[in-house]
């Protein structure tokens, strides 16, 4: 297997060493334009390091040499797709996984996701995905009320005082998820509290992707992220353990327990989920407050929406539809923000991209990140505008990039009910307010999070 400096730099990295390791080829170059190697061990490692992220380095590598690039992973050559175009061409028929829950879970050290066989992975994505859906179905008036405490609680602050939404929203996210995922013992707030250290501890090295490549190099710092690891693995058998004792239908984890999973792959999906879950929902919903404060006429907007479909009513499963402009605005949100830059897939059989020949077992990267800030795909790529999806074409373009229809990961839908839910309450109370001199700055790491606390204020709206 390749040398674990291959998997300093991000979560795609880990992927490649998976995939590579389970997928030998050939180390012959594609002929796809591209880097030459830095390093005859590392590849281009040093580059990505340099560039700060892998999105950034993807960004780089396609000004200089176009939508299909190539570049060096050890010593094995990656294909990079970063037009609509060429990833409308990229033929690759193994749809049995989702890009980002394989990634993930190959960082956490599970490759039974990706060794149990087409037929176990099938199973396992059709249960994990219902689970989700049932889920929010079941418990879809305690996410509302979830939403209400932290909108009343708003509500309770003067006009003036800063709002921190990062810290809000990540404790609303984790409240969600928990309750939903684990069960109703976590509305313990010391319970939800000690579920975040472990949380924090975990994602502070899977969502930074090992940028800076000393983990290996602090046994320290290591032992304190297996240490954090371990104690989440026991927390989440211990649960599927008591709530298969009570025989419950209402959580995710009930729903994983009336399936054939193991024991070991019910921890493995809620891990996923829980992990997952809090983040993507978390920085779904921060950037799309964050977008809408500036500006009180994308607000009005979205509240005659509400008021027209809605009225004085709170949101339903079954309205969540038909508030076609509140989609527009989270799916301008994942867009601006590149909520998800990077996704991979295994080339399952020879493919081709233009002129070029893609083999076999390559891996092939979606630089999504650039995609999305395309302008030959979207007018005026870095303004926040939620109106270009009333256009059919653009919203064809979104769902190929696999951020809605069938495709779109589990995980983000759930996210997008649970920002349907708190835009739809906050902003029929509340005008939202950006900060003067306020900066926003991308940390592009598996999510795409603010660099630093974002803060707005709020002001109550007036009925008329």
């Amino acid at each position: 297997m390749l040398d674990f400096a291959i998997f300093a730099v991000t979560f795609v990295i880990i992927l490649v060493g998976a995939v590579l390791y389970l997928y030998p080829s050939s180390r012959r170059a594609s002929g796809i334009p591209g880097l030459n190697p830095t390093d005859e061990k590392d590849g281009n490692l040093q580059d990505i390091v340099n560039r700060g992220s892998l999105h950034e380095f993807l960004v780089t590598l396609h000004q200089e040499f176009g939508s299909v690039a190539s570049f060096w992973f050890g010593g094995r050559p990656v294909v990079s797709l970063g037009s609509v175009h060429q990833l409308q061409q990229h033929i690759n028929p193994n749809h049995t996984t989702d890009s980002f829950e394989t990634m993930l879970k190959s960082l956490l050290g599970y490759q039974s996701g990706m060794g149990g066989g087409a037929a176990e992975t099938v199973l396992r994505k059709k249960v994990y995905e219902n689970a989700i859906n049932n889920t929010l179905k079941n418990n879809f008036p305690l996410v509302l009320k979830l939403v209400e405490e932290l909108v009343g609680k708003w509500k309770s602050f003067p006009d003036s005082q800063h709002i921190p939404l990062c810290a809000h929203l990540l404790g609303l996210a984790l409240k969600t998820v928990t309750q939903l995922a684990l069960g109703e013992s976590f509305k313990d707030d010391a319970k939800v509290l000690s579920f975040r250290k472990n949380h924090d501890a975990i994602w502070s090295e899977i969502g930074k992707g090992y940028l800076d490549g000393s983990l290996e190099k602090s046994s320290s710092r290591k032992g304190h992220y297996e240490k954090a690891l371990s104690e989440m693995e026991s927390v989440l058998l211990s649960v599927a353990k008591e709530r298969k004792a009570q025989r419950k239908q209402t959580t995710f984890v009930d729903a994983l327990l009336q399936s054939s999973l193991t024991e070991r792959q019910i921890m493995e999906e809620c891990m996923v989920f829980t992990q997952a879950g809090c983040v993507i929902t978390a920085n779904l919903c921060i950037w799309a407050l964050h977008f809408l404060s500036t500006s009180e006429e994308l607000q009005n907007k979205l509240y005659q929406e509400l008021d027209e479909v809605l009225g004085s009513d709170p949101v339903t499963l079954d309205k969540i539809p038909q508030l076609r402009y509140c989609q527009q605005v989270l799916n301008e949100t994942v867009r601006t923000a590149k909520l998800t830059p990077v996704a991979a897939r295994l080339q399952g059989v020879e493919g081709k991209v233009d002129q070029h020949v893609i083999p076999k077992e390559t891996l092939v990267i979606y630089a999504l990140g650039v995609v999305l800030q395309d302008s030959d795909a979207w007018s005026i790529p870095y303004r926040f505008d939620p109106d270009r999806f009333e256009e059919e074409s653009v919203r064809k373009t979104f769902c190929l990039l696999g951020f809605s229809g069938n495709q779109t990961c589990p995980e983000l839908r759930f996210a997008y009910t649970v920002a349907t839910v708190l835009l739809s309450t906050l902003v029929r109370q509340l005008k939202l307010h950006q900060i003067k001199g306020q900066v926003m700055e991308v940390r592009s790491e598996l999510v795409s999070t603010p660099k630093d606390e974002t803060w707005i204020t709020v002001s109550g709206r007036s009925q008329n």
